[in-house]
């Protein structure tokens, strides 16, 4: 059977660099910072100081506000960026297309907040206060499931749940989706919002967290001074679409997809694999699926956390994939300026890869001043740089061993 060609459309977005697509793209190029002060929560009680936070958002922009309030704070960020995409890929959802339009977005966590609220409730005053949404608003899911009646897609509805590459491994399954014929378009993505008491108490009990106390500096990926990620939030949605129902509605397409692969390390449940071992088998899988060379990818959106581990394995990952074209390889990561988003994270660096197609701009690595010997490849250091580009690689890598990356090409 014909594997179809996949297409994207639309791409919509909520994150600490702006509050859509465009802007934050324009932020990323300029290699702006989303970073501030952590806020959300008394940053007193804890290690960590600073945040990639959402602070202008207003969900009754997008949302009956008695509706926006049965939602979590990252299924608001998720229907949000979804509406966005739909409008910029000037899609409609009819009843005659409903039921071949679906929707798969990741969330690493769901609703943290709602789960705190609600067990401070029930520790104060007992079971009887405990909201009656407390579980519909809660669950990883429920963004998924929101987008969809808000929208009136009736496709598959689904959601991957794989920490840090929840928003890829969504992208990647939707993908296939698509491809083999069972969607014409699929509303897919991540969203997280994970800036509360106990993800911020458990990432630095974790180590995990940066305790720089510098907003512009802390997160450093790559940088020999780096020390731990920076929290953000927020949600990328993308409008994927077979090439024939694109054509046929003389829709924009920015992109096409042609490569997903995810793997397990089996290894540990937060430290990656040694050399990025696991990481380097889904970058090679993907180029497999995309039938690609090693040779033919330009640009690598990395990881790249900014913590010790991360990123030097995924730099002998690269090693172990390109060899010598690793070197030739540009590779940038991105949350040195949105910090690290978590399930979403995959999803906002899937809209910069695809732009930075689309435009011809790699997106910086910003804060690059030092040097790590283990890290010696070409990270676009803190200026965005102009490129004729072909195709590109995006990596994501989660707690618990996940890997996943996806390729996008110039649409031909």
């Amino acid at each position: 059977m014909e594997k179809r060609r996949v297409v994207i459309t639309g791409v919509g977005a909520v994150t600490p660099l702006g509050l859509d697509a465009a802007t934050t793209w324009k932020r990323a190029v300029e290699g702006q910072s989303g970073i501030g002060l952590l806020t959300r929560v008394n940053a007193e009680e804890f290690p960590m100081k600073v945040a990639a936070e959402i602070n202008e958002f207003d969900p009754g922009a997008f949302i009956d506000k008695k509706e926006a309030r049965k939602m979590d704070r990252f299924t608001q960020f998720a229907v949000a960026a979804s509406l966005m995409a739909l409008k910029d890929a000037n899609l409609e959802i009819t009843e005659e297309i409903a039921p071949r339009v679906g929707v798969w977005i990741g969330s690493g966590i769901g609703g943290m907040e709602t789960y705190e609220q609600n067990f401070r409730q029930f520790l104060e005053k007992g079971h009887r206060r405990v909201s009656p949404f407390f579980v519909p608003m809660m669950i990883p899911d429920m963004a998924s499931g929101q987008v969809s009646i808000t929208t009136g897609a009736k496709g598959i509805n689904s959601c991957s749940v794989t920490a840090c590459a929840s928003g890829t491994n969504s992208i990647g399954d939707a993908f296939k989706v698509i491809q083999r014929g069972d969607a014409d378009v699929m509303i897919t993505g991540g969203s997280e919002a994970p800036i509360t008491n106990m993800a911020v108490a458990g990432f630095s009990s974790a180590k995990a967290i940066s305790t720089n106390e510098d907003p512009a500096t802390a997160s450093r990926p790559f940088d020999a001074d780096r020390d731990g990620f920076v929290m953000g939030e927020g949600a990328g949605i993308l409008i994927l679409e077979s090439l024939e129902s694109a054509e046929k509605r003389g829709a924009t397409i920015y992109a096409e997809i042609i490569g997903y692969g995810a793997t397990g390390d089996a290894y540990h449940v937060t430290a990656p694999a040694p050399e990025g071992e696991g990481g380097a088998r889904a970058m090679s899988q993907a180029i497999a699926d995309a039938g690609l060379e090693p040779t033919d990818i330009d640009y690598v959106n990395a990881h790249g956390t900014s913590t010790p581990y991360n990123d030097k394995f995924e730099t002998m990952a690269l090693k172990t994939v390109f060899g010598e074209h690793a070197h030739q390889l540009a590779v940038s990561s991105t949350k040195s300026m949105t910090g690290h988003l978590l399930g979403a994270a995959g999803a906002v660096e899937a809209i910069f890869s695809v732009k930075a197609l689309q435009e011809g701009i790699i997106p910086p690595t910003i804060n690059y001043v030092n040097p790590d010997p283990d890290c010696d490849l070409d990270y676009v250091p803190n200026e965005a740089r102009r490129a004729e580009l072909r195709a590109v690689l995006s990596n994501s890598l989660g707690f618990g061993g996940h890997n996943a990356t996806l390729i996008f090409k110039k649409y031909e």
